[in-house]
């Protein structure tokens, strides 16, 4: 068994969490929560609609997902002093959006409950750090460029098709940006949030639908078949040890951080075990979340926006039917310029950590893999991105083994 890290001796007192937060910090959590709190759910809409579940089913695994993860995430953040952001895997979900035509509901939460079972397993033994160390940054840091590219592409084209609502976000943006003084007291990305609201409201576009409040977070019994954990375990394994905690482990790197990727990979595990018993998909590090965590303010009260950004998904969770109603109620193009302008510098810092120096060759078939988002055995192109990227590089790129920092 691995030597799990452990948290700090001196853990941070309320006190001090406090005047750690200040606007900034306030802001990057607030982004980060609305970003969780609107295209990845729609995600989950989407899948559970097309397979067949039941609005309790939905509601319920909305809440798992958010309460569950906000709880980890506030109690992870809180102890190391790190942004470690827990939510759940999207790719993952898509995984099962495939697989809900031919398996019931039971049957998949079989599949995450032993999934969350192997990732616990993983975390002790130790092997998931192993791994992570043998693949390059820069490979690491080009699929998280490819998976952060539609964010940039997104920005650009709500810009062209609503720039009623668009424009007046990225000019606010700009001009907080440039303005250091102003920026200083209205981070740039929150002064586009409320730019835009307001535009929203100007145009008479927000237009939520009637419906329940409060989630009813229900207990569901799983049901274990050789099919459907033959067919999951591993692809959804995957998603959330290689897709998404690499990316998260990557962008924490790139920020200056030292996850415990061993401790965060068991918390991962157990997350999904409690979050399956109430209908909820697999927990993951997640990268676009911890991209916004970091993406402003001192690296040293990063974990405050983290905090921030956990305390806000309890309440999601809480009132999770309504919450999704009203964000989704937004223009598209609200959503979509308020998360391009939020990622600009992940994605920067993205592709410079990935084409500054080595594996340059491995990085650029990493990227363009990851966009093309090749589906293998229904595994994503995310991770073939970062098989075939890492046999170019060691095909092509040999020397650069050799000379690894």
């Amino acid at each position: 068994m691995t030597q799990l890290t452990a948290p700090r001796r001196q853990r941070v007192s309320v006190r001090g969490l406090v005047d750690d937060l200040g606007p900034t910090q306030a802001a990057n959590g607030l982004v980060a929560l609305v970003f969780a709190a609107t295209g990845p759910v729609a995600v989950i809409l989407a899948v559970g609609t097309a397979g067949g579940l039941s609005r309790v089913e939905i509601s319920s695994w909305i809440f798992a997902v958010f309460f569950l993860n906000g709880l980890l995430t506030i109690a992870a953040s809180w102890a190391y002093r790190q942004p470690l952001s827990f939510f759940w895997t999207i790719p993952g979900t898509v995984v099962v959006g495939k697989s809900l035509d031919h398996l019931t509901w039971p049957e998949v939460l079989g599949a995450f409950l032993v999934t969350g079972a192997l990732i616990v397993v993983l975390g002790l033994t130790g092997w998931v750090g192993r791994a992570m160390a043998v693949i390059p940054l820069p490979l690491v840091m080009a699929m998280v460029a490819g998976v952060f590219l539609r964010f940039g592409t997104d920005l650009v084209g709500a810009v062209r098709s609503d720039a009623a609502i668009a424009a007046p976000m990225v000019l606010a943006f700009v001009a907080l940006s440039r303005i250091t003084s102003l920026g200083r007291w209205m981070p740039p990305v929150l002064g586009a949030l409320l730019v835009g609201a307001a535009a929203v409201g100007i145009a008479g576009s927000f237009a939520p639908a009637s419906g329940p409040v409060l989630a009813s977070p229900t207990f569901q019994a799983p049901v274990f078949t050789t099919g459907a954990l033959l067919e999951l375990v591993v692809p959804l394994a995957i998603t959330v040890l290689v897709v998404q905690n690499g990316q998260g482990v990557a962008v924490l790197n790139q920020a200056g951080h030292r996850p415990p990727i061993n401790v965060a990979t068991v918390w991962c595990g157990i997350g999904s075990m409690l979050s399956a018993t109430i209908g909820g998909i697999s927990s993951c590090l997640t990268g676009p979340t911890s991209s916004l965590l970091v993406a402003s303010g001192k690296r040293e009260r990063h974990y405050a926006a983290a905090v921030v950004c956990g305390a806000l998904a309890l309440v999601v969770g809480l009132f999770a039917p309504l919450f999704v109603r009203l964000m989704l109620a937004t223009p598209p193009a609200y959503v979509a310029t308020l998360g391009g302008l939020a990622m600009l510098r992940a994605l920067q810092g993205a592709f410079v950590a990935s084409f500054a120096h080595r594996f340059t060759l491995g990085a650029l078939v990493t990227f363009l893999v990851t966009i093309t988002d090749v589906t293998i055995f229904n595994i994503g192109g995310a991770f073939w991105g970062i098989v075939l990227g890492l046999a170019a590089s060691w095909i092509l790129e040999p020397a650069d083994f050799d000379h690894r920092e």
